[in-house]
């Protein structure tokens, strides 16, 4: 069964030894941070902070933290399983190409349908509401590192809505809290959130937001989801629980959000003013510059009787920020796979925080085919903001490092092998001369071809025979050497 809410997920943390109830009284100015800081890389469980200094709320951090509590929060055995069972919609072995095999596809459609999400009336994150006037400052948001402008809400769940077609995004963007009716709205120009308060400019210049903090892990994942732009984050969220996601109005503004979440912060965001936001130690192990960012006024705080308030802390790597991007790697891995099936595997590593490397591993089949597969990487979505793209044959591991390496290290001829281009950048990398704008790099480190004008002949990798392999195997058991 889907969990519930965050509740029923932390239940299962706990009933795996995977969470450590902390009832000492710790701060929300940086001793937070610093313990699950060092509890994280050291890969340790989810925290619940049962006794934060002058709240009356506890604060859960690291709940998706290894690989173990990532498969848990989606309930699968492997993270690779999700994108198997996503091409199982998207891609059926068999195509219809009849009006029978139509027939015969359509249950599969009507389950996809059935993730949809559900509109209800009652929901327990609006057991409480705060509304007269509304006030942030009973949240233990937390200050992160020394240097951060202020105090920031690090897991919202911000929902808003196309102004044109009515269609629902969510996304997942920092929010400094200046006082205790605004934050900040650190939203790209590259997102969905940044793109809906332009296309308010041409009305009214305001939008509806609502953020949802807490919820159930699907929940959580889904807004942190690449989706391609009208792709509803909640019908994704309710193809990995397998239940739809069930929905409330808010109070205060035109949106719904989870009825099942902890809290909800409901108002509203203006194209003609912003302020300045930051600095903020990023994920990507630097402080983010302050700059200036749209301001989200509140309107109304709904919440459950005794709720929790989820955190994460993002910083030098590895953070938990890491495995929600692996979770992304795989799950969408088998989509990239559609534009480009000559790819075998796939890895961002979190050194790269994610969008400064990829690597990948394809099929080689024609002279060039490795500049093909980076020039295709960069057109895809959010794929644009990849600093650095790495291509290595079929029989290169990519999930290990040091292979990767050696076949770089040994492989490239700097002249022939590195592809330079320009194109957008994230927000967040510093080494550009301009913002949003720059270089990227590709490598290319696969086997040559005399086609591709390498004419002298190229070494076989060192390897064993097989034959002594088996002979020593054998020989390894027989000593107890395993």
């Amino acid at each position: 069964m889907a969990y519930r809410d965050l509740r029923a997920y932390m239940q299962a943390l706990e009933q795996k030894g995977l969470l450590k109830r902390i009832t000492t009284e710790v701060s929300a100015e940086l001793e937070i941070t610093e313990i699950t800081d060092r509890v994280v890389k050291a890969g340790g469980p989810a925290l619940l902070f049962e006794n934060v200094r002058g709240y009356n709320i506890p604060v859960l951090t690291n709940a998706f933290a290894t690989y173990e509590h990532m498969c848990l929060a989606l309930q699968v055995q492997s993270l690779d399983d999700i994108g198997r069972e996503l091409m199982q919609y998207l891609r059926p072995p068999e195509l219809p190409t009849s009006f029978i095999d139509k027939l015969k596809a359509l249950p599969k459609l009507a389950q996809l349908a059935s993730f949809l999400p559900k509109t209800v009336r009652q929901a327990p994150c609006q057991e409480v509401i705060i509304k007269d006037p509304p006030s942030l400052k009973h949240l233990p948001v937390l200050k992160c590192w020394p240097d951060d402008g202020g105090p920031f809400i690090t897991l919202p769940l911000v929902f808003t809505k196309d102004p044109e077609t009515g269609q629902r995004n969510v996304g997942m963007y920092r929010m400094q809290v200046f006082d205790d009716r605004t934050t900040g709205m650190h939203w790209h120009i590259h997102k969905d959130g940044a793109e809906h308060l332009r296309k308010a400019g041409e009305r009214d210049g305001k939008i509806p937001v609502a953020v949802a903090l807490g919820g159930d892990p699907a929940v959580i994942y889904a807004a942190t989801a690449p989706l391609p732009s009208g792709i509803d984050e909640m019908l994704l969220a309710g193809f990995l629980r397998k239940e739809p996601v069930e929905m409330v109005r808010c109070i205060t503004v035109d949106l719904e959000v989870p009825a099942h979440a902890e809290i909800i912060l409901e108002g509203y965001v203006d194209r003609q003013e912003t302020r300045l936001e930051g600095p903020f130690g990023d994920h990507t192990g630097y402080y983010s510059l302050a700059d200036y960012y749209p301001v989200f006024h509140l309107t109304c705080v709904t919440q459950r009787r005794q709720p929790i308030y989820p955190a994460t802390i993002v910083g030098r790597p590895i953070m938990e920020d890491a495995f929600l991007g692996k979770a992304t790697e795989r799950i969408f891995l088998p989509l990239a796979r559609m534009v480009l099936p000559e790819l075998v595997d796939m890895n961002m590593p979190p050194e790269g925080v994610f969008h400064n490397c990829v690597i990948v591993s394809i099929k080689k089949r024609y002279p060039g085919h490795a500049r093909k597969v980076m020039h295709a990487l960069w057109g895809m979505g959010l794929m644009m903001m990849a600093k650095l793209i790495i291509v290595v044959d079929e029989n290169v591991n990519v999930q290990n490092l040091s292979e990767v390496m050696w076949r770089v290290f040994n492989n490239i001829d700097p002249e022939r092998d590195l592809e330079i281009t320009r194109g957008p950048l994230d927000a967040l990398d510093h080494s550009s001369p301009l913002p949003h704008y720059g270089s990227k790099l590709g490598i290319d480190a696969t086997r040559k071809w005399p086609s591709e004008g390498h004419t002298r002949p190229w070494p076989e990798d060192i390897e064993m025979s097989r034959e002594i392999k088996d002979l020593v195997d054998r020989k390894w058991r027989e000593y107890g050497l395993e």
